[in-house]
């Protein structure tokens, strides 16, 4: 089992920045990759970045690519999702999600677990 704590959310005026951060503990050494989604009230669950935990390539969504920044402290066990430049339409539930699957996928279901999820709201 793997335990995820997301903390970081919060409220940002447009153009601003906050750093999300997610603190993995348990069976850590079977984690393969660590990533973030993102759900807005009454849409699906999306991709937004992931990050390979062993060698550390990263990996974006389109929309925000050159905005947001993810990175890990394997000594911690933690990982980050900076994001900066936020826009309106950022404003959603952050989750963090471990996948132990080493193929690398951005569909929400075929990741292992998952954190309780932390609000950022960025308003206009």
């Amino acid at each position: 089992q793997v335990q995820l704590v997301e903390s970081g959310g919060g409220l940002v005026q447009a153009g601003g920045s906050l750093r999300l951060s997610c603190a993995a503990s348990g069976r850590t050494s079977s984690i393969s990759a660590m990533g973030w989604f993102r759900q807005a009230p009454g849409k699906e669950r999306e991709w937004v970045s992931s990050i390979n935990w062993r060698i550390g390539s990263t990996y974006y969504a389109d929309s925000v690519k050159g905005r947001f920044t993810i990175s890990r402290d394997n000594a911690k066990n933690t990982v980050y999702l900076q994001m900066n430049s936020l826009k309106p339409e950022d404003t959603a539930v952050y989750y963090c999600a471990a996948r132990l699957g080493v193929v690398r996928t951005v569909i929400p279901r075929l990741w292992d677990y998952w954190g309780q999820g932390t609000q950022v709201t960025v308003s206009s």
